[in-house]
């Protein structure tokens, strides 16, 4: 077995045994200890614990809104619950953490917080947002002035996306980041009257801001990242809706990457 090959094996039975498939003694030869009684337990034991702490930490850091809502002591079992059930399988764990909303959503011990795993599918949405390459000048612009609406398609910059709920999350998201002493009040009063937000996430600098999207601007929104034409987007958004105000602000924030032409069919 040459030396890359070795190396796979021992990560694949590392991993295997941290996650408790396997038993100590099967990674006894590739552990420093693994010669002195006890020494294959104690160093996996290690492993397990270091993989555990860089799991609570990665996901406080992608999603602070449910580590603030369900507190320190609680996220942190949910953090070590979720890695032994989809562990990471990169080694950036930035890129870990997007399956956790739906672990959420079926962890009978939350069910009473139906609104958590929408809150979790937020705080992912900003982070992935907050990792996506920087806006450049949108291009294609001269299109809109010839071209037929049936034959463009808008891109969005880089980590745009829309998340849906029933449940007021963005005005969650917000509260949790005021220091004001009424922050709580707006989703009291969210919550009391029923309201849902569909959220659009975008670059602002190096930040994501949230914002909750009138019921137009969002049927507009899914259908321009779902890759259908600007006629198609339009005639989804309803009458009501202004495509030049919608066009100045986009612009303003810089969300717009292109304005694609469909090649036209021979």
């Amino acid at each position: 077995m040459n030396g890359a090959a070795r190396e796979a094996l021992r990560q694949q039975l590392l991993l295997r045994a941290v996650l408790g498939d396997s038993p100590p003694l099967s990674l006894a030869p590739w552990l420093l200890d693994s010669a002195t009684p006890g020494g294959a337990g104690r160093g996996l034991a290690a492993y397990r614990a270091n993989a555990g702490a860089n799991a609570e930490r990665a996901l406080a850091l992608a999603f602070p809104t449910v580590c603030q809502l369900l507190g320190e002591p609680a996220f942190a079992a949910l953090a070590r619950a979720h890695w032994q059930e989809q562990p990471a399988v990169a080694g950036d764990l930035g890129l870990w953490g997007g399956g956790l909303a739906d672990s959420i959503g079926r962890a009978d011990a939350l069910a009473g917080e139906p609104y958590l795993a929408d809150v979790a599918r937020l705080d992912w949405a900003v982070h992935q947002a907050e990792r996506a390459a920087d806006a450049l000048p949108p291009e294609g612009l001269h299109r809109l002035a010839d071209a037929d609406p049936d034959a463009l398609v808008l891109r969005l910059a880089p980590g745009t996306a829309l998340v849906e709920s029933a449940h007021p999350i963005v005005t969650v998201w917000q509260a949790h980041r005021s220091t004001a002493a009424g922050r709580f009040a707006p989703v009291q009063a969210a919550f009391a009257a029923g309201a849902g937000e569909c959220a659009l996430v975008e670059r602002c600098g190096w930040r994501a801001v949230p914002r909750s999207l009138p019921a137009d601007e969002a049927r507009f929104t899914q259908a321009v990242l779902a890759g259908r034409t600007l006629a198609s987007a339009l005639d989804d958004a309803g009458a009501a809706f202004d495509f030049s105000v919608w066009w100045v602000a986009v612009l303003a924030r810089q969300g717009l990457a292109a304005v694609d032409e469909i090649p036209a069919r021979p």
